[in-house]
């Protein structure tokens, strides 16, 4: 009979920011967590520690952390409600993110059984009395048996390395684009940033369609003859370019190389350090100014997607999950 390891290992001391980041790499979706306090006002947060537990008994859980202002409140609560944010929810998101006195009246919320809010336009919610409460480390696992639940049609808002990912629109804008689409990747190597040295300049990884690999003219295929083994995690922006030589649509994701301990192929990429960017070699100022928005977020290890044209667009700010 084995026995037991959590006693003889010894414990690990870990990089609390990498560790964070490593989780990271586990796309969640995003949820607002709700209960009603004793004093009959509602209280609530933003969570993407949410998973299902159980069909028989129906169970879910949502992680708390013990520092949280909301630790008091749901670790004696006996009933909270969990809404799946739909991908048109990220304004809602925020909201619960944020420390504002009057969260619930920003935002359209409704009760069911239990007299938690639960939030208009979810992918999902579910209403539960809470099963319960288990200690676990610098957090607690709030447990709830559902009662009453609503599923919908909506796509989730989805949350992955600090950042939103919309999971209809990457599709969206490249179906969108057709013909005319530029389509490219910020990608980050242990080193630093992958510019591509050309006879015009300094510029990204670009294609002009996806896929597959074996095109030489899409965005796999020059990355293939690069020798450059890339993740794309999410699309980054979007955007219409009206004023260049080729007018068109231009997609970019934020991605990263993939080390395999094998050099690249092609002598004209470049690997140079946030704090380095050659600005002035940049040959597109639309593709600069989003350069220049990738290394703010990126310093703030958080993003948004920009769409728009190569003038003006928009840009959502991202809000932590608690």
């Amino acid at each position: 009979m084995a026995e037991p390891m959590t006693d003889h290992l010894a414990q690990p001391t870990f990089d609390a920011a990498e560790f964070r980041r490593a989780l990271g790499a586990f796309v969640t979706g995003v949820t607002v967590v709700t209960t009603i306090q004793p004093d009959g006002s509602p209280r609530g947060f933003t969570a993407n520690s949410f998973t299902s537990v159980s069909l028989d008994p129906p169970l879910i859980l949502v992680c708390i952390a013990k520092t949280a202002s909301s630790h008091a409140v749901f670790s004696q609560t006996r009933r909270f409600a969990v809404s799946v944010l739909a991908e048109d929810q990220q304004q809602v998101s925020g909201v619960f993110a944020s420390k504002a006195a009057d969260k619930f009246a920003q935002v359209p919320w409704s009760t069911r059984k239990t007299g938690a809010p639960v939030m208009d336009g979810a992918a999902a919610s579910f209403d539960c009395t809470t099963h319960d409460v288990v200690d676990a480390g610098d957090h607690i696992i709030l447990i709830g048996r559902v009662v009453d639940f609503v599923q919908t049609s909506a796509s989730p808002l989805g949350y992955c390395r600090g950042a939103y990912v919309n999971f209809s629109l990457s599709q969206d804008a490249l179906a969108a684009a057709g013909a005319r689409a530029t389509v490219g990747a910020i990608l980050e190597h242990r080193d630093g940033l992958v510019l591509v040295d050309t006879a015009k300049g300094v510029t990204l990884p670009t294609g002009i369609r996806l896929e597959p690999a074996s095109d030489p003219a899409s965005l796999r295929g020059v990355l293939a003859k690069l020798g450059l083994r890339a993740h794309l995690d999410f699309l980054f922006a979007v955007f219409e370019d009206a004023g260049g030589k080729a007018p068109g649509v231009q997609i970019y994701y934020r991605g990263r190389v993939m080390q395999n301990g094998s050099p690249w192929l092609d002598s004209s990429i470049r690997i140079v350090p946030l704090s380095q960017i050659p600005w002035d070699e940049l040959r597109d100022d639309a593709v600069r100014s989003m350069l220049e928005r990738y290394v703010r977020e990126r310093r703030q290890d958080a993003f948004g997607i920009y769409v728009g044209d190569n003038e003006a667009g928009t840009v959502q700010p991202l809000a932590l999950t608690h």
